[in-house]
């Protein structure tokens, strides 16, 4: 078993101050063990005493015991080896001592803000902690068993918050449940992970859980936090009452289920979309938690309250891994105030809370930022000419200057204007006046959507990793960026590439205490996961430039591999076609085991505001490119049912452009076509 000297060190020292014994001035060597006499006295390493060695021997065995030599484990219940060594050896913490060593410096600091009857209500860190523990005793009074989990079902709010963390004081798993899941996908996710309690947001999600109670035999109790109770059932809770019913769990017996908590065990379960397969609980471990939020952040340039309480929007589904990192558990570690957005954030109310919080930092997914982009082109194309006209200059003025970084006075001194005069008003009616730092994560982000806000002096940082990473692995930040790139690993974490091709693209493989336990209940699919040497391979495709900066090109399911046995990689492609055609929204390349590539194409058109879901109306983007290219057509099935000639030569010449540049004639479109709609049968022809 192999361990660094920094944590051999550390345990060794705590397991003497267990036993009430003074630590050594020289702590012994960990090599394999070599004993040697000297005289009457035997000696180890620097020449312990017979005492001595006990002792030691005693720390060798708590070591095996506490920190098993697996990195990891399939089992709730099991322990893994953390991956701490001479780049990370900070002393790992559970995620209660993680919120009462913040508790001490930020307790009388608001912590939560959400919306009530129009005002926000505030609650402080204190109030924070006291209620989570009040949860943790009503959970226990519920019967949660250690390791079990409990279902949280609902959008982002302190309720949210507030059971996620009394389950892990509890010694529970906090498991989110996306709450677009149907019934059975809840049912699968609840039977999976021994679901001991649910928390559900409204009627909605209930009625779901209604469905399926009799099939959950883990399943205790069920808490309603946001619509009143419809009738009265058995072991179904407001969260008023569940809130009371631990009132006799007594200080001392949560203190014990917390004390025994130990930061290589699980304590949060996030499950992955199951795209090819069932989906899979990523099992994340308390060091997981607390590391991530520590240092992840830091290296994105998030301050701690003592200097700067950042304040952030909290709208993106909790039960990923990306929202939950960055707004619940980096919020209790750096003091962060959070504001919850309402329910129909993504609908179009998003701006509104933006508005009038006017947070410091905001993270979106890549679709989160385009929606921001197509709203603003729409609003400047209905605007007047001399409006039209300024926001023009103003934004080619910017981005020439964020892509060149010229250090001309004069060019600074027309970015500096164009700001003052057009961009500055434009940030601060999305809410972004005092916005210092604006994440994208979860998916890569294009071109297009990255320099149209770079037109308004917005700087978008990419983060790059996975729920087996606790979510961050690389970052970009103020101080580490690089454009088209996701940064640099996290200081204390690693990142290699593997089987690299003659462009020097490789599979991305990680290392580091971001990487997660294993799979819940499947030891086959955590294996696979990691190699012999322990290191977790993501099936991306990337790249290292000289200075560490990682790009992510692909993955490796995604490449094409045509009849001639070449390899493509289609998202490059893909990306070129909707650079070059700003009426595309979505671009598709097929080609696997076929003589050549062709495209699937659909065209930009306006979301409906109830489902999100594209409607056959061309946006005003789209609209305009129409018209240059002299079309009328106002509709997507109008270009699509009359082959529109001008706009179908037009997306020719876009794409003879793109296959201009192509690697090679192997990388070249030779067929495209265009759907009515994403879903349209031409799709399945």
């Amino acid at each position: 078993m192999f361990f660094s000297s920094v944590w051999c060190d550390f345990v060794f020292n705590r397991a003497l101050t267990d036993l009430c014994l003074p630590a050594p001035a020289v702590p012994p060597v960990f090599v394999p063990l070599e004993a040697r006499t000297s005289g009457s006295v035997l000696q180890v390493g620097f020449g312990m005493s017979l005492k001595k060695i006990s002792i030691w021997i005693i720390t060798k065995v708590l070591i095996m015991l506490c920190f098993p030599e697996s990195l990891w484990t399939s089992f709730a219940d099991g322990r893994v080896r953390l991956r701490i060594d001479n780049s990370c050896p900070q002393t790992p913490i559970t995620v209660h001592q993680m919120f009462k060593e913040s508790l001490e410096k930020y307790g009388s600091l608001n912590a939560l803000a959400s919306k009530k009857n129009g005002k926000w209500e505030k609650i402080t860190f204190s109030e924070y902690y006291c209620l989570s523990r009040k949860a943790a005793k009503s959970f226990l009074k519920l019967g949660l068993e250690r390791f079990h989990s409990v279902g949280i079902l609902g959008f982002n709010s302190p309720e949210w918050f507030i059971s996620a963390v009394g389950t892990v004081f509890a010694g529970g798993i906090v498991t989110g449940i996306y709450t677009t899941n149907s019934p059975e996908a809840c049912h699968y996710i609840a039977h999976d992970s021994k679901t001991n309690i649910m928390v559900v947001e409204n009627q909605k999600q209930l009625d779901k859980i209604m469905q399926i109670w009799n099939r959950l035999p883990h399943l205790k109790a069920v808490v309603l936090y946001k619509d009143s109770m419809p009738e009265r059932r058995p072991n179904l809770y407001t969260m008023e009452e569940f809130l009371e019913l631990g009132d006799d769990i007594t200080d001392a017996a949560l203190d014990d289920v917390i004390n025994s908590q130990k930061p290589n065990q699980c304590c949060v379960l996030i499950y992955t979309s199951g795209t090819t397969g069932k989906p899979k609980g990523a099992m994340l471990s308390h060091d997981n938690i607390t590391w991530t939020s520590a240092h992840c952040s830091r290296a994105g340039d998030m301050q701690p309250a003592e200097i700067q309480q950042e304040s952030i929007v909290s709208y993106l589904p909790l039960s990923h891994i990306a929202a939950q990192i960055y707004d619940l558990w980096t919020g209790i570690k750096w003091g962060e105030q959070v504001y919850f957005a309402e329910p129909d954030a993504l609908k179009g109310s998003l701006i509104n809370t933006l508005k009038e919080v006017q947070p410091t930092s905001h993270m979106g997914v890549p679709r989160v930022w385009e929606k921001i982009m197509e709203k603003l082109k729409d609003a400047s194309a209905q605007s007047g000419f001399m409006k039209k006209k300024m926001l023009s200059w103003a934004m080619s003025v910017s981005l020439e200057r964020n892509l060149n970084c010229s250090s001309s006075d004069l060019k600074l001194f027309w970015t500096r204007l164009a700001d003052y005069l057009v961009l500055a008003k434009i940030r601060n009616a999305l809410g972004f006046s005092c916005c210092q730092k604006h994440f994208c994560g979860a998916a890569p982000l294009n071109t297009e959507t990255l320099n149209f806000f770079l037109g308004l002096n917005i700087t978008l940082y990419e983060a790059y990793g996975m729920s087996e990473t606790t979510g961050p692995h690389c970052l970009s930040g103020p101080y580490i960026y690089r454009q088209h790139s996701c940064g640099k690993p996290v200081p204390g974490c690693k990142v290699k590439l593997v089987n690299e091709d003659t462009e020097g693209n490789g599979e991305i493989c990680f290392w580091g205490r971001t990487v997660f336990m294993g799979y819940l209940n499947m030891k086959d699919k955590t294996k696979e996961a990691f190699d012999e040497d322990g290191w977790l391979h993501s099936g991306d495709l990337g790249k290292l430039d000289k200075d560490g900066f990682l790009y992510v090109t692909g993955r490796i399911k995604d490449l094409i591999i045509t009849a001639g046995g070449e390899n493509v990689p289609p998202i490059p492609i893909e990306d070129a076609v909707k650079k070059e055609l700003p009426i595309v929204s979505n671009a598709m390349v097929i080609g696997d085991k076929k003589k050549f590539l062709s495209m699937l194409l659909t065209l930009k058109s306006v979301l409906d505001p109830d489902t999100s879901d594209p409607t056959d109306i061309l946006t005003e983007q789209a609209r305009d490119f129409c018209q240059r290219t002299g079309s009328k057509a106002t509709t997507v099935s109008e270009i699509v049912a009359t082959r529109d000639r001008a706009i179908y030569q037009a997306i020719q010449e876009g794409i003879d452009k793109v296959n201009m540049n192509a690697t090679n004639r192997v990388h070249c479109i030779q067929k495209w076509i265009v759907l009515i709609s994403p879903l349209h049968s031409e799709f399945l022809d």
